[in-house]
């Protein structure tokens, strides 16, 4: 026999208890009711469908949820999370880059010194993550759309101790085109470092962008090209360049190969 609660009063007609309201701290870690994904936050934002937030597994996936009522598990408990006051933050500011922000500081008159990057995507992508940093430091990023002539472009500046270059390659792995260009470069004042991937979009997490992963592009087509067809976005590289930069907002949104270089650079530009 089915057993039946003794309280026969409908649904509808239940007078609803009410659950706290929290506030949607980043750091702070809830479960999303509906779907059972549980992580951290990560920001909250405003969009014409109402506030959301945004939580990062313990993989790295990003999720982003309504901050509906009742909508969110926190250490078992149903609570309403709501967006933070804009108080001012208990601790440290902090750059996208995660170095500690100096409030206030202006930019130092540029050293002698810079970094060379391949492509001006790539000089945008280091200037929306250190580009704080670079400023204080007085640190110059330019681009040079491809390194085929860096021994030239390495001779024509010409390193010193008070004016040190480094450069940042894409595709530096064995036997590549890339990797034979930075080994003929042996100037002390020089740095040349990369990443693994074929173009700095890679070095931007799927998560970030709202994908799965960035697809294999067959050899003999033009990657960009390629990535925008498979992914189903239209064939404008630049209009993508511009989905997939909106989508980083610090140094979490970077793959770490590409973090440890940018980083490597600086402080060897800036070395004393």
């Amino acid at each position: 026999m089915r057993s039946y609660s003794p309280d026969l009063t409908p649904p509808w007609k239940k007078k609803q208890v009410p659950v706290p309201e929290v506030p949607a701290e980043v750091d702070l870690v809830v479960e999303e009711v509906s779907t059972g994904f549980c992580g951290a936050v990560i920001r909250c934002e405003k969009t014409a469908e109402g506030p959301t937030v945004t939580l990062e597994d313990r993989f790295g996936k990003h999720r982003v949820f309504p901050l509906a009522p009742r909508g969110f598990l926190l250490e078992g408990k149903v609570v309403t999370l709501v967006r933070p006051s804009a108080s001012a933050p208990a601790g440290p500011a902090r750059t996208a880059s995660g170095s500690l922000a100096v409030p206030g500081a202006r930019a130092r008159v540029a050293r002698a010194g810079r970094i060379y990057v391949e492509g001006r995507h790539d000089a945008e992508l280091v200037e929306r993550v250190w580009g704080d940093d670079l400023r204080i430091e007085g640190v110059v990023v330019e681009y040079l759309e491809g390194i085929d002539d860096l021994p030239a472009i390495v001779a024509e500046f010409a390193p010193g101790p008070d004016a040190r270059l480094g450069v940042l390659v894409d595709h530096l792995v064995p036997g590549s085109k890339e990797s034979r260009i930075a080994a003929s470069v042996t100037h002390p004042d020089v740095l040349v470092v990369g990443h693994p991937y074929i173009d700095v979009w890679e070095a931007v997490k799927p998560s970030s962008v709202g994908i799965a992963g960035w697809p294999v592009v067959p050899r003999g087509q033009d990657w960009k090209t390629g990535v925008c067809r498979a992914l189903g976005w239209p064939e404008n590289t630049g209009a993508a360049w511009q989905r997939i930069l909106s989508g980083v907002r610090s140094y979490k949104d970077l793959d770490p190969s590409l973090l440890g270089s940018v980083e490597h650079l600086i402080d060897f530009v800036t070395a004393p």
